[in-house]
């Protein structure tokens, strides 16, 4: 239902999330040498790595704390707060010509 608003309301933004767009080669490398992807797929892949690794700090699952496969990923830290996830990879993909 909120999916279906937010296509209705904001196509434009919704599109950039879901079109592939080629990778740069640090994200190719986490993303298991795929060349293409969306960004909604790279977030989802992510997080299932951080889930898969146990990678939350057990004692605030608001902190995650990188592997050295993440930090590639996450520049280089080694602490990343839950919230910070989607601001920090959005810098690796390319903005969007405005039309």
């Amino acid at each position: 239902m909120v999916l279906q608003r937010a296509v209705t309301e904001c196509p434009k933004k919704v599109a950039g999330l879901v079109d592939l767009v080629n990778l740069p080669t640090v994200l190719r490398e986490f993303a298991g040498g795929r060349s293409q992807m969306s960004h909604i797929s790279f977030f989802l892949r992510k997080w299932s790595h951080i889930k898969e690794h146990n990678l939350q700090d057990p004692t605030n699952k608001n902190i995650v704390n990188c592997d050295e496969k993440l930090k590639t990923v996450l520049l280089g830290r080694s602490k990343v707060q839950l919230f910070e996830l989607p601001m920090i990879v959005k810098l690796h993909f390319p903005k969007a010509p405005k039309s």
